[in-house]
């Protein structure tokens, strides 16, 4: 049937209109998704975003440059370990750069100059490593994921462990700063033996003699602490030149001995314990294929900062792929996240209602590696699906 005159005009119209808008559609379905991430590169802790970021490129690269079959642009940017310059950087990515969504922060201090501003404007943040009691609880937010852990959670691992070896009076050491505090809350949570002291220390200090002196005076009969990064180095040389390592057991998290931190630390670190969601010996495909694949890129060993990023990058990728890469579906991407629909290296992950991880915690040990060099090996499982202290608080 032929139609002719006004008719055909408008329906001209209407097909150039049409097609504009299919041709618009595919542009659009054509965007990359573009994720900004904040993260520590810089001062004696930047190895730790370091890693985080190694592990979230390596799962963009096993899957050609894309996660749920969308194309990515990462951006990545160095706060230094400074609140402020994170909360710019923020406020430049969001404004200027248009980013669909954020990650990766590593400092509770950080996170809190950032994160909650961020998700109450809308933007989606997925944590790769900070998890601070108060956005695990009473400032949950529906914007807000955490891919590693609430923070007291490792350390709850190691509370219960050294409660039951049976230590009766350990001392306590962190730093002054929202992790530090988490730290030592967790550990006591499920330690129910004396505390011996409970010392908080400034946020990058080197140097520990006075503190290794006051928990000598002491006589603790094992001591807990948690020092990430240069901090942890220093304190365990420091620790075993003061002739303790074997006069007193030390026991920390996984943050204390990650596979940098031993290798920087050497035989002072052998031997002692430490908690943690996963270890390099994990007996499961995906944590044998992340490993096999990441010394592949890297020439060198994941630490648990490259598991968080490798798997917040895969659970990105599983709510990308459930949206079609359609970063404007923002209700069903989130609905997706929540699901948590990919292979953890962890093996058990699932979301509780605060958005944080139920996940199995290990204890591991440190060893010397065949290859010369040290690292961690399981020595058995603590919680099964433990579920963080503050889910009660959150009202999602």
């Amino acid at each position: 049937m032929l139609v002719k005159g006004k008719k055909a005009a408008l329906l001209g119209a209407a097909a150039m209109v049409m097609g504009t808008c299919v041709a618009s559609f595919a542009a659009q379905a054509a965007e990359p998704v573009k994720i900004g991430m904040i993260t520590t590169l810089s001062t004696g802790a930047g190895y730790l975003g370091d890693d985080m970021r190694k592990g979230f490129e390596l799962a963009i690269s096993e899957h050609d440059g894309k996660l749920g079959g969308s194309d990515i642009d990462l951006i990545v940017e160095d706060d230094g370990l400074k609140p402020e310059s994170a909360r710019q950087i923020a406020t430049r990515m969001i404004e200027s750069e248009h980013v669909d969504l954020m990650t990766g922060i590593i400092f509770s201090n950080v996170a809190m100059a950032v994160v909650p501003k961020v998700v109450r404007d809308g933007m989606i943040y997925i944590s790769t490593n900070a998890g601070p009691s108060v956005l695990a609880g009473a400032k949950c937010d529906a914007n807000y994921f955490n891919a590693a852990y609430q923070n007291d959670n490792i350390h709850e691992a190691m509370g219960q462990y050294v409660q039951d070896q049976g230590f009766k009076k350990v001392y306590l050491l962190a730093p002054n700063y929202p992790a530090g505090k988490d730290a030592l809350s967790g550990f006591k949570r499920f330690y129910k033996g004396e505390i011996a002291d409970e010392v908080y220390t400034k946020l990058g200090q080197t140097d520990y003699a006075a503190e290794i002196a006051s928990l000598r005076a002491a006589k603790p009969d094992a001591v807990f602490f948690f020092y990430p990064g240069g901090m942890g180095i220093n304190f365990i040389k420091q620790y075993a030149q003061a002739g303790l390592k074997d006069e007193i057991p030390l026991f920390g998290p996984a943050f204390s001995a990650d596979e940098h931190l031993v290798d920087a630390v050497g035989e002072a670190a052998v031997g002692m314990k430490n908690t943690s969601h996963w270890s390099p010996d994990m007996d499961n495909a995906a944590s044998k294929k992340f490993v096999a694949g990441y010394v592949a890129k890297y020439g060198a060993k994941p630490s648990l900062y490259s598991v968080q990023g490798y798997d917040a990058a895969n659970l990105i990728g599983s709510a990308i792929a459930a949206v079609g890469g359609d970063m404007s579906k923002k209700d069903d991407f989130r609905a997706a996240l929540k699901k948590a629909d990919f292979a953890s290296v962890r093996g058990n992950f699932k979301f509780g209602n605060n958005n944080h991880p139920i996940q199995d915690f290990y204890v591991r040990e440190v060893v010397a590696d065949p290859d010369g060099g040290f690292t961690n090996k399981l020595v058995g499982k603590v919680f099964s699906d433990h579920v963080d202290a503050y889910a009660s608080e959150c009202k999602m």
